[in-house]
């Protein structure tokens, strides 16, 4: 026997190339055969058209999947990951030669030669103890995100321990194998590696022994390797193989929401018998995909604000349990089970009910994973079903019949330009003028928020902007009803805005509602362009048309990103441009909660009516986060967000020591006069 090649071994008394050819044919056999089994539902699934963009994919690609853009977001866990990650791509290559050698004697990949032999030993090294810290984290030091409660389904702890396992006998049966090898005919190995240490050990040992130790070590690997391969798709660590279809097929917009059935018209939407996600096949194949590809990591529930209070909603087990639901519902063997309505039995109303939205779970995960599309087709799903909350039901109705979630009359729409102190122009009078400023109905009804409204119109007028305003011509943006699931009450909303927005001749919108602004900017077509009052104001004071004096009173402020402001639209800098644009203003950030890790306040749009089962509510939470952070105002460019922070302030007792305030607010009271 000689420990050169185990193409020419043999196995009791035959060629163990015979072996080895066949550890591959069974191996790939069974894995298409799992693979085609778990394309099954996809097949079924509802259509998802992902064409076009593929720059922009490919960019994705290279920035989420291969640079792993997110994982450092959690520092240990992902420098682990990163390492396990590239471990795989440069230790792939040589599995895939080692497959080949054991049939074609003294096989070896073309230009793969001592410098890949050397990057290959250390990364093995590197790997190898990557997976043993994770091992010793995942089984005694686990972070409390990995925790599975009893009613969501059970523990994946031992299914992560048993793959990591298998890595650890993938490295050291390789380095075993190499360390032989380099044993018997002298070679030197990379020092401080897997081999070297083998290398090392075994110098003495027969040549024989080594022999066996060669093969050894080459069988373990085989067999070992093609095991990995066909458990992957049994379970989370499906997500090796699916993570890079999935990064490549993500949403590469943001703010918007897929429409309720893709290839079908919007004026056609009353021809669509049923609405929304009822059941598995319904969500889309992409959809799927994302199941399939959910990691575990618990990343996205980690930053659900909605999780955080302790509302029945964790983003992880949406992506877990519906993965559950696949593998029962279409198992390896056998025919697919109809399953029973998707609420009721692997999701509750309360729920799906839960999320604000906010986008956190999706912009922190690793893999592309899509949360927002989900939750809006299974609410439409119970909307179609008649499933509403009942403290939901009254403002649906006001906003059907009047237009906004009050049920206040249209005529009072305007009833806010009284006291803006500038005259303001409306279409309902016949008005035109090339901005258009959209109020939508917080900021035209509601007393305290009125006051915003105003302020932004006082900007408007001193920063020369010839503008208009709707009047009783407006009504709601429909941005909330739509993500509620109320699709058709939403195209009604829009249709009749995007007919006043056409007769105000306006050649560009502006608004102090992030709601407003995404559904403008998003979900309408066919309007001018959208901007939000702070990238106005930042354009404003870089012209030199607004002017900034100082603060009377040396207070210190924190500003609070909108999630439908920074994580769908991406305005982070314009509303901090102007708060440093005021001279002597002192500001802090709320590090680790702010730009695109903002902790929503819980109130956005029609959350304001829902009442939801939480220990505590967000709005005090983010409160609490600005009070650590040495904030004594909070200040924020959203009339949804005042109006919780200001809540919150009172509910945490802090009145007197803490203060909300717009950034529309506290522009126009620091504007210069001359």
């Amino acid at each position: 026997m000689t420990p050169f090649s185990p193409a020419t071994s043999t196995l009791a008394g035959l060629p163990a190339w015979l072996l080895f050819i066949l550890i591959p044919l069974a191996g790939l056999s069974v894995f298409a055969w799992i693979i085609r089994k778990r394309l099954e539902p996809l097949l079924r699934a509802a259509p998802d058209p992902r064409r076009g963009q593929t720059g922009a994919r490919l960019f994705l690609v290279l920035k989420i999947w291969l640079a792993q853009w997110r994982h450092p977001r959690y520092l240990l866990a992902g420098v682990l990951h990163i390492i396990l990650f590239f471990g795989f791509l440069v230790l792939g290559a040589r599995s895939f030669q080692l497959v080949f050698l054991g049939i074609f004697d003294g096989f070896t990949l073309p230009g793969f030669g001592h410098a890949y032999d050397v990057l290959k030993d250390y990364a093995s090294t590197a790997t190898f103890l990557a997976v043993a810290t994770l091992a010793v984290r995942r089984a005694a030091f686990r972070p409390e995100r990995y925790a599975v409660p009893e009613s969501m389904g059970k523990d994946h702890t031992p299914e992560a321990l048993l793959i990591l396992g298998l890595i650890l006998t993938l490295l050291l049966s390789e380095s075993l194998f190499e360390g032989s090898l380099l044993a018997a005919t002298g070679g030197a190995a990379s020092p401080l590696t897997l081999a070297w240490a083998f290398r090392h050990a075994l110098a003495a040992a027969p040549l024989p022994v080594l022999g066996h130790l060669n093969l050894a070590g080459y069988v373990i690997h085989d067999l070992t390797f093609f095991l990995f391969l066909c458990f992957l798709p049994l379970g989370k660590h499906f997500h090796v193989i699916t993570s890079l279809f999935n990064v490549f097929w993500m949403r590469v917009g943001t703010g918007n929401v897929k429409p309720v059935r893709h290839g079908v018209d919007e004026a056609h939407l009353d021809e669509i018998k049923s609405f929304g996600v009822k059941t598995f096949e319904d969500f889309t194949w992409k959809h799927m995909l994302d199941f399939y590809s959910c990691a575990d990591c618990g990343r996205c529930s980690d930053r659900c604000p909605a999780n955080f209070v302790k509302r029945p909603l964790s983003p992880r087990f949406i992506s877990i349990k519906a993965r559950d639901y696949a593998f029962s519902h279409y198992p390896l063997l056998g025919e697919a089970v109809a399953g029973k309505p998707l609420v009721g039995s692997i999701f509750s109303e309360d729920e799906i009910w839960s999320c604000t939205t906010c986008g956190a779970c999706e912009e922190e995960c690793p893999l592309g994973i899509e949360y927002v599309d989900k939750i809006v087709d299974l609410r439409r799903g119970m909307v179609d079903e008649g499933l509403v909350p009942q403290s939901m039901q009254k403002p649906l109705s006001a906003l059907e019949k009047r237009g906004n979630p009050w049920g206040k009359l249209e005529k009072k729409r305007a009833d806010w330009t009284a006291d803006a102190g500038v005259p303001v122009k409306q279409v309902d009078a016949g008005d035109t003028a090339p901005t258009l400023y959209f109020v939508d109905s917080i900021s035209s009804y509601d007393d305290r928020m009125q006051k915003i409204a105003q302020a932004s119109a006082r900007i408007l007028a001193k920063a020369e902007v010839d503008f208009v305003v709707l009047g009783k011509e407006e009504k709601d943006s429909g941005h909330d009803v739509r993500r509620f699931g109320e699709e058709m009450l939403f195209q009604s909303l829009k249709d009749h805005n995007t007919e006043g927005i056409r007769a105000s001749q306006a050649t560009r919108i502006v608004t102090n509602d992030p709601h407003a602004l995404n559904a403008l900017r998003n979900d309408y077509s066919g309007i001018p362009p959208v901007q939000h009052m702070s990238e106005l104001i930042a354009a404003g004071l870089e012209s030199g048309k607004l002017r900034m004096k100082a603060p009377a009173d040396g207070r210190t402020y924190t500003y609070h990103d909108p999630c439908y402001l920074g994580r769908h639209n991406g305005v982070y800098d314009p509303p901090r441009n102007a708060l440093d644009a005021i001279p002597g203003l002192k500001r802090v950030e709320m590090e680790g909660n702010c730009r695109d890790r903002s902790f929503c306040c819980g109130g956005g749009g029609l959350m304001l009516f829902y009442e939801p089962q939480e220990e505590k509510r967000m709005g005090v939470v983010r409160v609490e986060m600005a009070r650590k952070a040495g904030a004594d105002v909070i200040v924020t460019a959203c009339p949804y967000c005042l109006t919780n922070i200001e809540d919150a302030i009172k509910v945490a007792g802090l009145e007197g020591k803490m203060e909300a305030i717009d950034l529309c607010e506290l522009v126009d009271g620091h504007l210069q006069n001359d």
